[in-house]
This record gives C-alpha cells, structure tokens and sequence, in this order.
C-alpha cells in the first residue's frame, strides 16, 4: 500500500533535519512536537515524558496481540555542533543535491529517526500483524550523555518499557567494503564509558623563578608514555565472531590474515599491516584511554603545583573500571594518579537471538552482502535500555556507494545520506518487524 508522503522517510527527514537541535543545549521540543503531530495525524497518541520541558521525550505504542513481548524501536534527534565547520549546503536546510539529502544529522541519527517513524506508520496504516505491542521512543540527549534522554526514561519510567527484550536502535546495518567484499555490520555490542582523571603533582611557584621537574614536567611524560604504549589486547567474543565471519567472506591470504587478528600474539603487528583499515579495528580489540582536557594554571604568571589530563577511557563488555586503573598505572608510571569519574556499564555479553532474522532480512535485500555482527567503539542509548534486560540491535540499514567514507561523514561538515538508502532502511525495518 502506498504510504502518503508525509510518512515517506524522506519527508520526514527533511524535516526533522530543519530542526536545529544541536547539543548543547538541544533544544528538541519542536522537533518532537512536529513527531507527536505526524503521529497524532495517523491515529496514534503518544505520551510526553520530559526531564525539562525543552528537552522532552516521545513515547509511542502499537497495540499488539499479547502473544510475545514488546519490540521497542528508539533514536536521538539531538545532534552535535556544526561551529568552525564549513559545510557545501546549509546544514539546517534540508536540501537535496545530487542524489542525498544533506544536513547535519543525516547519519546521526535523524536519518535513522525517519526510517523507524516510517516503518511505524506504515504498521499502523497498513495493520502489520503484531505478536507484540509495537513501542516507539524518540529520544533527546543522547549526544551529551542521556541525562535528559534515555537515562531520564529508564530511571525514572522503567514501566513505559515494561517486558520488552529487543531493541532496534543506533547503529549498523549499513553496507562496509573490505577487500572488494561487502559486509552489512549488525550492533550487537559496544564499549563501555569510563572517563578518567589523571593527575601529577610538583612544587608551583612564580611564574619568574622556574621550577624543574614540577606537576608540567611530571603529565608531559605521563601524556608521552600514554602516547606510546597501548593498552593489552583483548578478544571478546564479538569481536571474534565478527572476524571469523569477515575471514570466511574474503578467503584466501585476505581472509586468513584477517583471522589471525583473533591471536593475542599476531594482533598488533597485523593492525599495523593493515594501516588505515586496521585503525578501524584497533579500538574492538583493547581498553582505550584517550587524553581530551588538560588543566593546569589559569593565569600565565603562576606554575602550578598540580596539572590534571582527563581522559575518555572506553572499556571493553565485561570489563570494570579497575581494571583500565590496572592497565594504566605500569603505562603512566608512579607519579600518576587516576580518578575514575564516570563509568556507563554495558552488558557483558550480548543477546543474539534476534540476530539470525536481522541478518535474513539484509540477505534478502541485498543477496551479494553478508551481514556481520558488530561492537561498536563507541557508545548508544543502548547502555541504558540494556539496565532493563533490554538488547539493543543497531539496525539502521543503508546501502551507501562503495567510496562513500561513512564514518568520516558523521560529525563532519557535508553530513549527508543517498536518498535511495532512505527506502532501503525503512523496508528493511517494516520487513524485520513482519518477522518479530
């Protein structure tokens, strides 16, 4: 059936896209508004659950037949800044040129906002038959935390996600050329937040009377062994599924290195073989502690006694805070010490039984593809859903052009999607939830 235009996801991302919703400080109550709207228009009520009023939260529910748990679909439509960047075409415009849409949360996440609405509607209109209730969450926040977003959801409305074992959200499902071979990469897993302080110590004083050896000197060799050394290896199991299944798609001397990445003792000296490719793989396969903010003096004229570097650490699933302090101390050396300041736990293992149908439908869409399952270096909402015993599937599908760079288009100026990948997505996620 034919689905009106203003529920094709195109509409509905340009729209979405002219909202600017950039984080700090948000701002997404129009934009959720003109959702709750869109929604109201196909018949379906959907509640407002907000931490502030300019920060609200969308929730929505297709009533199902009750004889399996709920399926949530969520996303974020708060988006990162767009200051000193220069862009082709204004990043709040929603213009399409040359075949995409381009505009600041195209990728992350408006686009994939679109394809869940879209899908949604169409259950609705076309009257999917659902096992389940079908429940919609459109997010604010994700991109400075979740304090106001999903974190406020599952904190202090658990009940609003009562039973729901499965979750579509950010990110995968978009195609990824290795080696000539297309692969479609399904979430499963991500790392997990654990942000540092380090500090070092030393006699301050005037500006005028130098001092040698002080708190500067001591962080300069604590940044220069952190620059250095890397953190131990480390294979979890998704990590080794999904090179296992990228070796079996390429074969020969492709694949078989590719396998190897899986071997403590062949890993590093083969990301390094990999240059530029093994970048991408290096962050799946190690604790990460990244120096972002360094604090010392404010004033030009005062040597400090005391020079603090904070660092965005990300943990492997299964892993605990101390064990990155365990791994830092012998690297930063003895006159370092580490605060942990922030720790967003995740799931120590993933639930993969949905995963099977997810990569069924990628099959079916794309024959020549082969999807795969993915840990993410970085981090989702789907951290706090999982406090809920809920399995996120980053589930998003794209089929982008072969030089298409995506992960150096996101957060970058030129943000933009291919419109067909719009359709692509969306169908996707209608013909998964056919089969929930």
């Amino acid at each position: 059936m034919p689905q009106p235009p203003e529920h094709q996801p195109i509409t509905i991302l340009q729209n979405l896209l002219r909202f600017d919703t950039t984080n700090p400080p948000g701002n997404e109550a129009a934009c959720i508004a003109y959702i709750q709207n869109l929604l109201k228009s196909a018949g379906i009520e959907s509640q407002i659950l907000a931490k502030s009023p300019s920060r609200p939260n969308l929730v929505a529910r297709l009533p199902g037949e009750g004889k399996s748990p709920p399926l949530l679909l969520y996303g974020h439509v708060d988006v990162v800044t767009t200051e000193n960047q220069t862009w082709q075409h204004p990043p709040f415009a929603g213009d399409i040129v040359d075949g995409y849409l381009w505009g600041r949360g195209a990728l992350d996440m408006k686009g994939g906002v679109a394809m869940l609405i879209a899908a949604f509607l169409r259950a609705k209109t076309e009257g999917l038959p659902l096992p389940g209730d079908l429940v919609l969450a459109v997010v604010s926040d994700e991109e400075n935390g979740g304090d106001f977003g999903a974190r406020f959801l599952v904190e202090e409305h658990p009940q609003a996600f009562k039973d729901v074992r499965y979750a579509l959200g950010e990110f995968g499902g978009f195609n990824l050329s290795i080696g000539g071979q297309r692969f479609y990469p399904i979430q499963v897993a991500e790392k997990q937040i654990c942000w540092m302080k380090v500090t070092a110590r030393g006699p301050g004083g005037h500006g005028s009377m130098p001092v040698r050896g002080g708190a500067m000197a001591k962080m300069a060799e604590i940044l220069r062994r952190l620059d250095a050394k890397r953190l131990p290896i480390h294979i979890t199991p998704v990590a080794r599924q999904m090179f296992a299944a990228i070796s079996s798609k390429l074969g020969g001397v492709s694949g078989l290195l590719l396998g190897q990445l899986s071997n403590p003792a062949l890993t590093d000296r083969l990301l390094d073989t990999l240059g530029q490719r093994g970048s991408a793989f290096a962050p799946l396969v190690r604790n990460t502690a990244s120096p972002t903010i360094l604090r010392a003096s404010s004033k030009v004229n005062v040597i400090p006694g005391e020079v603090s570097v904070e660092l965005d650490g990300r943990l492997l699933p299964g892993f605990e805070p101390q064990d990155m302090v365990n791994e830092l101390r012998p690297i930063l050396g003895p006159d370092a010490q580490i605060e942990v300041l922030r720790h967003d736990p995740g799931p120590a293992e993933p639930n993969m039984a949905w995963f099977d149908t997810l990569a069924g439908v990628l099959r079916e869409a794309d024959p020549q593809g082969m999807p795969i399952p993915l840990l993410l270096s970085g981090v989702t909402d789907g951290r706090f859903f999982s406090r809920l015993g809920i399995q996120t599937y980053g589930f998003l599908p794209m089929q982008l052009p072969d030089d298409f760079n995506f992960s150096a288009t996101i957060h970058a100026a030129d943000e933009r999607i291919p419109v067909n990948s719009l359709d692509f997505g969306a169908n996707a996620i209608y013909a998964a939830l056919g089969r929930y």
